[in-house]
């Protein structure tokens, strides 16, 4: 593969990745503003086209006003305040459907001109693979919201949340893979430590994204609004009040919201003490400027948490924190593919 193909697959990966990070924030604000469910039907072509009329209007009210969210909290709700509601969940889909199209049919035209190495294949099949399971997801998630409860699951929303950051990561990895080559072994000890350290803090984000999209589910952002302390307490008492125990971990808002908090607080300790072992550290210069950006987007992005909480959750904090977390994940991805990347020149062909 020559380095001009590299170069086009990755910024056509880096686009796709830029799309998924804008359908996240969308879906935030699409959440926030209790628009998920004002669509009642999983139509994937004819979808697209939105109600075009008076009577096409008037058509997908009345089945929005056989849904449970209609008849137990909107049931005041008039025609145009449905169409602000409807118009957002509308994007959102729409730009799940456009990231599909932009990452296919490219595929389809490199492939076509043997552009993509075979062993790259599979993994950018699996790209689309898990970008379909996201969709399907999605429509798992709002169909748990029109039955009886006027509210999604917090276990489908996030899986869906957790699925759109696999597949940023994935995108985002091999699109790094392609301009820059990896090391297959690291010979340094004390790179293998950075690098083992980048992976577990990986994993910590991971979870505290996990955790928020339970805060999102339950609507645990509503409650303790106070911040360092819960109410004046570390661990509110009444965090194990359901029986049993272990449904606390989901359903209880003091317990979710704390296990959320307490990834924030890590990453709030560790980040920096990382940042300082890779200034320290042999590394490239690239390496040193994604574990600043590290730090900066981390710095913001816990900001950005501590005001939303304080502010019990208003629309456009909450977007851009639900946005941040995915930007705190880029640079993270970045720092942890520059630790890996070879001494070597890449190959052109």
């Amino acid at each position: 593969m020559v380095r001009d193909d590299r170069r086009q697959l990755a910024l056509w990966l880096f686009i796709c990745s830029a799309m998924v990070f804008a359908i996240l924030v969308v879906g935030g604000v699409t959440r926030l503003t209790h628009s998920g469910l004002s669509i009642v039907e999983w139509q994937p072509i004819v979808g697209v086209v939105p109600p075009l009329n008076q009577a096409e209007w008037v058509e997908t009210f009345e089945k929005y006003k056989k849904t449970p969210e209609y008849q137990k909290v909107n049931h005041q709700m008039a025609l145009d305040e449905f169409k602000g509601i409807f118009f957002w969940e509308y994007w959102h889909r729409v730009l799940g459907r456009l990231i599909g199209a932009v990452f296919l049919l490219p595929f389809l035209y490199f492939w076509w001109r043997r552009k993509i190495a075979p062993a790259l294949i599979p993994r950018l099949l699996g790209i689309f693979l898990l970008g379909g399971l996201q969709g399907a997801m999605g429509w798992y998630m709002v169909k748990s919201g029109l039955v009886d409860d006027p509210r999604v699951s917090q276990f489908r929303l996030t899986a869906h949340l957790s699925l759109a950051f696999l597949l940023f990561i994935s995108m985002m990895w091999v699109a790094l893979d392609l301009l820059v080559s990896r090391q297959r072994e690291t010979a340094s000890a004390a790179l293998r430590k950075l690098q083992r350290n980048g992976f577990l803090l990986a994993v910590l984000t991971f979870y505290t994204v996990i955790t928020g999209g339970f805060v999102a589910g339950i609507r645990a952002g509503k409650a303790y609004n106070t911040f360092p302390l819960m109410n004046g307490h570390v661990l509110p008492p009444e965090s194990f009040i359901i029986d049993p125990w272990y449904l606390n971990f989901f359903n209880n808002m003091a317990l979710v919201q704390f296990d959320h908090r307490l990834g924030a607080w890590l990453l709030a300790f560790l980040v920096p003490w990382f940042f300082v072992q890779v200034r320290a550290a042999d590394v490239s210069s690239r390496a040193r400027l994604a574990a600043t950006l590290l730090l900066v987007a981390l710095a913001i992005q816990i900001s950005l948490g501590i005001a939303t909480l304080l502010l019990a959750v208003p629309v456009a904090l909450g977007a851009a924190h639900q946005g941040g977390s995915m930007l705190v994940f880029a640079a993270l991805i970045w720092l942890n593919h520059e630790l890996r990347v070879a001494r070597t020149p890449l190959a052109t062909t």
